[in-house]
């Protein structure tokens, strides 16, 4: 028997059973869940109503996640699901679905802040190791009017560190094929941080 999304089946409010007036039909059809895991890109073309396509990603390693208070989006790598709200057994077995909160690759945001405002993200590095800013008189200027508007998250300054940054998946892996979301920031980031570690 597979499986089916068709509400005939099931009994009436007072128990009595509906009386079968048709089959089965195809736009009542259900399908295997996606359990889409965290790995090397695998992903399955399946034809739908009305003759469209769906993106049955089995495995991804990587998706395009915003940082909204920067305006800025980067492609990066997916690490591991850290919380996720629904079923901690997709915390064990790293799988991606919509809403999972998971640790990705700091690195492109990084040299995103460093080039764009010319200051290191991580302030606890020695004064050698700061940003050099190259180019033009015209281009100093401009980063040097970025530098008094730039201010950092604590909380993400401190991710920045260990170069893992905890972002949430908008995207629905299962149905698209990919797994894009955005950074965790402010109230929702201290929210996921008090969850994580009450979990642990």
């Amino acid at each position: 028997m597979g499986i089916s999304r068709d509400s005939r089946h099931k009994r009436r409010a007072t128990g009595a059973q509906n009386a079968l007036v048709r089959k089965k039909r195809a736009f009542e059809l259900g399908r295997q869940p996606a359990m889409t895991r965290v790995g090397a890109k695998r992903c399955h073309e399946i034809r739908v109503r009305g003759g469209n396509r769906k993106f049955r990603a089995l495995r991804l390693d990587s998706g395009n996640f915003s940082w909204a208070s920067e305006g800025v989006a980067k492609k990066t790598r997916v690490i591991t699901v850290a919380y996720h709200p629904s079923n901690n057994e997709l915390i064990r077995t790293n799988t991606l679905t919509k809403s999972a909160v998971v640790q990705i690759d700091a690195t492109p945001f990084r040299q995103y802040y460093e080039s764009f405002y010319g200051l290191p993200v991580n302030k606890k590095k020695p004064a050698k190791d700061s940003v050099s800013v190259k180019g033009s008189r015209h281009v100093k200027a401009t980063i040097a009017g970025r530098q008094k508007q730039s201010k950092l998250d604590p909380q993400l300054e401190g991710q920045f560190g260990a170069g893992r940054l905890l972002a949430c998946v908008s995207s629905r892996p299962g149905q698209s094929g990919r797994c894009d979301g955005y950074i965790l920031e402010g109230e929702e980031l201290a929210f996921y941080l008090k969850k994580i570690s009450a979990k642990k």
